[in-house]
């Protein structure tokens, strides 16, 4: 259980802290005892086989990095908030997935970050981000480390049930070469685009609710020498999503 919410020495992690708690060996679920902000001096490296679980009170990360999970399998991060992270030893994403499976991102809250709210890079498979809300960010979600890492053509990555919400403005998410499914978001706005891919990726995007701005330039579905890929849609524009309030979402 984590009972401190101070990160003082991210080289010797103090003894109930979170950076303690994942760095530990083997399978552990990770509690909190109470409502906390935990402001990190460097980026938060997960172990495998970690549960991070903020059920049951209010959790806030902010800080250096924020949450990096590099090289690792069988991780969860369950109902935390995560905003304004800044590069310290990073690009200051606010969770970074690099060359890792098994992740599932749950009930989360991202917001104003440096560099991407979520980027799954590297390699990295089997992921799944759902019930999440996104908000007041530019690049917000990088499936895909570049265009030329054909090691992507692996990837699969699940997008479910989140809220895609105000001030956003691309990538949401930004697709590379592997298989992507797209299914049952609420995209309210954005400033550029929405889904977007390059380097040949398969998105299924499926029962997903998109409000366009008034700007024609970023409404319309197409592809070019850019952004080319397969895109499969199902029921696009049409279909109501029921996602509850943002309050009770974190219940």
């Amino acid at each position: 259980m984590v009972t401190d919410s101070s990160d003082p020495d991210p080289e010797k992690p103090k003894p109930g802290t979170l950076r303690d708690a994942v760095s530990q060996p083997g399978p552990v679920w990770i509690v909190f005892s109470s409502d906390m902000g935990i402001k990190l001096r460097r980026p938060l490296k997960v172990t495998s086989f970690k549960t991070i679980d903020g059920r049951g009170v209010h959790v806030q990360i902010t800080g250096g990095g924020c949450i990096s999970i590099e090289h690792v399998t069988n991780v969860i991060i369950h109902n935390i908030h995560i905003h304004d992270c800044y590069p310290a030893n990073s690009d200051g994403d606010g969770l970074h997935i690099f060359a890792s499976s098994n992740v599932w991102v749950d009930h989360c809250v991202l917001s104003n970050c440096a560099d991407g709210l979520i980027d799954c890079t590297v390699g990295s498979t089997a992921i799944t981000i759902s019930n999440c809300y996104f908000s007041h960010h530019d690049k917000v979600m990088l499936l895909g480390h570049s265009d030329d890492y054909t090691a992507d053509r692996g990837m699969q990555v699940t997008v479910a049930f989140n809220r895609f919400g105000e001030a956003l403005v691309q990538r949401m998410p930004r697709c590379r070469f592997g298989y992507f499914h797209i299914v049952n978001n609420d995209y309210t706005s954005w400033g550029q685009y929405a889904v977007g891919g390059s380097s040949s990726p398969t998105i299924n995007s499926q029962g997903n609710r998109y409000i366009a701005p008034s700007n024609p330039n970023a409404k319309e579905v197409g592809s070019n020498s850019c952004f080319k890929s397969l895109l499969i849609l199902h029921v696009l524009f049409v279909t109501v999503i029921s996602i509850p309030h943002l309050s009770e979402a974190l219940k």
